[in-house]
């Protein structure tokens, strides 16, 4: 079971193309097998919530909270690290302005 915050190497299909390809996720909740997941870029140019080598990515990155989707639990490849609790709720706090 995944909780809020855990960043997660699973297999993602892109929206532009039928490619599916193994790409780090920020998990924001987990409900009946399937996981809804804000996308992680390394391309630091990208809006998003800056995620730091220092807090376990294996290169500085980007939490794309433009890039929601959902997967199945089955995509999932491991679990690489959790995010710091400052970081979880800067998050949730970024994803709820952009829902008022």
């Amino acid at each position: 079971m995944y909780k809020t915050g855990d960043v997660i190497l699973a297999e993602v299909q892109f929206t532009d193309t039928f490619e599916i390809k193994t790409r780090p996720a920020v998990v924001l909740f987990e409900e009946l097998g399937n996981i809804v997941v804000a996308g992680v870029t390394s391309n630091i140019k990208m809006e998003g919530i800056p995620l730091t080598r220092k807090e376990g990515a294996v290169k500085d990155s980007i939490i794309k909270i433009n890039y929601i989707f959902t997967i199945s639990g089955k995509m999932v490849k491991k679990r690489l690290f959790a995010l710091l609790q400052e970081k979880k709720k800067l998050l949730v706090s970024e994803l709820i302005k952009r829902l008022q």
